[in-house]
């Protein structure tokens, strides 16, 4: 499957013939949908027919193996034939402030010194855990913070390296649960310019500035280590 928000993630929509139909959903041999992972929610949209039905997809997931992935069509769907010509549109609104969302939560890892335990992306707020020992978190430092280096527009790029290249850089990685996937010869890292550096594979806005402002919600203690930051949209 040819994975198209991977080398452009403001595609909206994309022509496609369906490969597989089944209890799970719909596959097709390219796609502008992100399946969920890595934090990030799978992306809502609609798969149009060619005699122009539009079937709703409520969520994109991965399939069993690589590249393959799931366009999860609302209960009771007429599920289109395989072999038809199609076109996959992405709920745009909700996929853009997603991509937003993640790209401050790198500049969160930045801003923030510990190891990420755990996280969620959101379209309303979204959350990272880090594991923080006898840390005191100053909520209108982190907010300042981080829009400092919203406004101050950093470019947002991503690019392939080996994995031996990752393998002799183990600082990129900054998740204690969750690791990059091996066995390809090649890990996607995400940077943002003069800030930060490391593996991702979702999806992302292509400079700071297109963020816009954010606020830090609660912080939160969960268990005797970890602290959770909620960070919101404040427009």
């Amino acid at each position: 499957m040819e994975l198209l928000f991977r080398e452009d993630a403001y595609e909206k929509s994309c022509s496609a013939k369906v490969v597989a139909v089944g209890p799970e959903g719909i596959r097709l041999d390219r796609t502008v949908f992100y399946p969920t992972g890595g934090g990030q929610p799978g992306d809502h949209g609609r798969i149009i027919t060619a005699e122009g039905r539009a079937i709703a997809i409520i969520d994109t997931r991965k399939g069993e193996s690589g590249d393959d992935v799931v366009h999860v069509p609302e209960a009771d769907a007429e599920l289109p034939a395989v072999g038809s010509s199609v076109t996959a549109e992405i709920n745009w609104e909700r996929r853009h402030r997603l991509m937003r969302m993640h790209s401050c939560m790198h500049l969160l890892c930045a801003v923030v010194s510990g190891d990420v335990t755990g996280g969620q992306v959101g379209a309303e707020k979204s959350r990272l855990d880090f594991n923080l020992p006898d840390t005191k978190l100053d909520k209108e430092a982190i907010t300042s913070e981080l829009n400092r280096l919203i406004v101050e527009d950093h470019p947002v790029r991503s690019r392939w390296i080996s994995e031996s290249e990752l393998a002799a850089q183990p600082e990129l990685v900054r998740t204690m649960s969750v690791k990059p996937p091996s066995g390809s010869g090649q890990v996607r890292v995400l940077e943002i310019v003069d800030v930060d550096l490391q593996p991702c594979g979702g999806t992302h806005v292509r400079s700071t500035a297109e963020i816009g402002p954010v606020r830090v919600g609660k912080i939160e203690n969960k268990g005797r280590q970890n602290r959770r930051i909620n960070i919101h949209f404040d427009d």
